[in-house]
């Protein structure tokens, strides 16, 4: 991460923590009120394994607030890959530059795609890129895994009809988390990191 920051210093960029999660059908479990003595009973379409594909990132520089942006992926027709490609990452930095304004530091862990040869290469083809990768098994040190937290809370006992209404509902939960600065460094706290001074933004 020290590595992360200078460079990102150096070249004046956005440090972009990144990670990705899916959200199927089935809700996640969760509390809710019901009669005395009555279990309360939530139905879902059962044996279906359709999923959205979330990928998020937040993003942090000196002197701004704290960013968070995302893009959902649903598997078309015959895809293998349910998840994101190195593609649809590449188109997913490329919007992240552009909204932004500058260049991406972007740390995230080590996954199959994220460190493969063809990712080595769309990485290198943009010159505003710089992708550092986290230890092994240190999802505690991502804060966007608290933003897959939260959404999955938000979502307990829902029941979902079908990819669309899946879809709407998602954003419908994560773009508050955008207009929330306060909520977003509570999240970068929570990993431990020393973000200074990164994490002296505008709220």
């Amino acid at each position: 991460m020290a590595g992360g920051k200078s460079t990102a210093a150096d070249l004046g960029a956005w440090v972009c923590f990144e990670d990705e999660s899916g959200q199927g059908l089935r809700p996640p479990k969760g509390r809710t009120w019901g009669r005395r003595g009555t279990t309360p009973v939530v139905k879902v379409t059962g044996g279906s394994n359709k999923r959205v594909s979330l990928a998020a990132l937040i993003a942090i520089k000196p002197g701004h607030r704290p960013r968070l942006i995302y893009r959902m992926h649903r598997r078309r027709g015959k895809e293998r890959r349910k998840g994101f490609t190195e593609a649809d990452y590449a188109r997913f930095f490329d919007a992240a530059h552009q909204q932004l304004a500058g260049p991406l530091v972007v740390v995230w862990d080590n996954s199959n795609t994220h460190v493969s040869a063809a990712m080595a290469g769309l990485a290198a083809a943009r010159d505003w890129l710089t992708i550092f990768q986290l230890p092994p098994y240190a999802h505690e040190l991502n804060p966007v895994e608290l933003v897959w937290s939260q959404l999955k809370r938000s979502l307990a006992n829902f029941a979902k009809r079908n990819l669309a209404q899946l879809t709407a509902l998602v954003k419908t939960r994560l773009r508050p988390m955008q207009y929330r600065p306060r909520l977003l460094g509570g999240f970068l706290a929570s990993t431990g990191l020393d973000l200074t001074p990164f994490s002296n933004t505008h709220h």
